[in-house]
């Protein structure tokens, strides 16, 4: 067990500082953040460059150190070390809370091993201020962040969280966004869906629709920016009977009626669409292209 009195000095130790920083726009960085970051002994950034722009914008003079996801198995101990000689050290990420999705969550967990006290300011976040402007369910959201890369992995990760009645908050690059939501209306059907795009920016935009208006938009022209997507949750008055098909792709949808139940493929693709709420062109293509 581990408690921690997060403002009582230990001796001879510092202690490490978690620091939001706008994921957007400047005039969302707080007063105490600012101060942090100019108190700090050291700040640990995920992009040194990036950050440099924020410090010389509010003008600070602390020291920057490299810290990210390729030198964290040598530069992670180094700070530790630090701490514990007394340093107090910042961490920040290129945008927003460092420790979702950025190797900041790797820095928390080993201090927390080596009981060196973590202290996290509040701030800036993409999700949840996208989840409340998406128009979607708030009581309960299920943030999974970045999907796998691999269609493979994906499959696996969006069959898991099919039946999943919270509202679903994922991150997605540009140039993976149109083959995102693809996998997402293969998987769950024709759900509810909103995109935020560029959080906080002179160009923010939210799509609102379902995920076949969503796709249709995304395959329209390029698309620029980070995006949120927020999925709708599986309907609490489906019951799992309806959601048999939970762990199969759209394609392993219509096998299954193909080769179970002898249907013929365009019955098979038919009673398919139905199920997932899609359109038999959709379907029909998945099926015969894939």
């Amino acid at each position: 067990m581990n408690i921690q009195k997060s403002y009582t000095k230990r001796e001879g130790q510092g202690s490490l500082y978690i620091v939001p920083t706008p994921i957007g726009n400047l005039e969302d960085m707080t007063y105490r953040a600012v101060s942090m970051l100019q108190e700090a002994d050291a700040i640990a950034a995920e992009d040194t460059r990036n950050t440099k722009k924020l410090l010389n914008h509010f003008e600070i003079s602390t020291p920057l150190i490299s810290y990210h996801e390729h030198n964290k198995q040598t530069r992670g101990p180094q700070l530790l070390q630090d701490i514990k000689d007394g340093q107090m050290i910042a961490v920040v990420s290129d945008a927003g809370m460092p420790g979702i999705s950025d190797p900041g969550a790797d820095l928390v967990q080993e201090a927390i091993e080596e009981d060196i006290s973590v202290i996290v300011l509040p701030g800036c976040n993409a999700a949840l201020p996208a989840l409340v402007g998406s128009g979607l369910p708030t009581e309960q959201f299920y943030f999974y962040g970045f999907l796998p890369r691999k269609k493979k992995d994906r499959q696996v990760i969006l069959e898991s969280l099919t039946s999943q009645a919270s509202t679903l908050i994922f991150y997605e690059s540009p140039h993976r966004l149109k083959e995102m939501l693809g996998h997402l209306y293969e998987q769950f059907g024709n759900r509810q869906v909103a995109i935020a795009r560029e959080l906080t920016k002179r160009y923010e935009e939210y799509v609102r629709g379902s995920l076949e208006e969503v796709l249709e938009w995304a395959k329209e022209g390029e698309v620029r920016g980070e995006f949120c997507v927020i999925v709708e949750g599986a309907q609490e008055d489906e019951s799992s009977d309806q959601f048999w098909w939970s762990h199969l792709s759209t394609k392993e949808h219509v096998e299954y009626y193909i080769e179970k139940k002898q249907l013929k493929p365009k019955e098979a693709i038919k009673q398919t669409s139905v199920d997932r709420k899609m359109k038999k062109r959709d379907v029909y293509q998945v099926y015969h292209v894939e």
